[in-house]
């Protein structure tokens, strides 16, 4: 077996190992160690991700996000979509040029990433708008 093919292998391996359900895996931890006591199933009230209203509470967009301004987050927000359009312009500038089509030639790798961040540049939309809902 050539090394790119045990490769491949081994990823599907550990792709498919990701969606087997976690108590039919053993342990070291669970197998050699003593019971201790009983564990909540449940998360705290505190922890909880729930909320009622029209926005939720900061604590959703996790440790880094919940405690940015959200003049930042917008900030952010509008720099992404501006790569996000640039990029995706000029890909389609490049696409103009004779023979571009047939060779590939205009396909950009930084192109690619940048506009990859569109998603990204909305994510951020909305994290700016809860943290604004928020009073951040």
């Amino acid at each position: 077996m050539s090394k790119f093919t045990v490769l491949l292998v081994s990823l599907y391996i550990m792709a498919a190992s990701a969606f087997v359900p976690a108590a039919n895996l053993p342990s070291v931890a669970t197998t050699f160690a003593a019971p201790t006591a009983p564990s909540t199933l449940f998360m705290a009230e505190e922890d909880s991700m729930y909320w009622e209203g029209e926005y939720p509470p900061s604590k959703v967009l996790g440790p880094l996000l919940s405690k940015m301004p959200s003049q930042l987050l917008g900030l952010v927000s509008g720099l992404l979509l501006g790569i996000t359009v640039y990029s995706c312009y000029q890909s389609g500038v490049l696409q103009q040029e004779p023979g571009a089509l047939s060779n590939g030639s205009w396909v950009k790798w930084y192109y690619v990433l940048g506009s990859a961040m569109g998603p990204i540049s909305w994510g951020t939309h909305v994290a700016c708008w809860i943290q604004r809902k928020n009073g951040m």
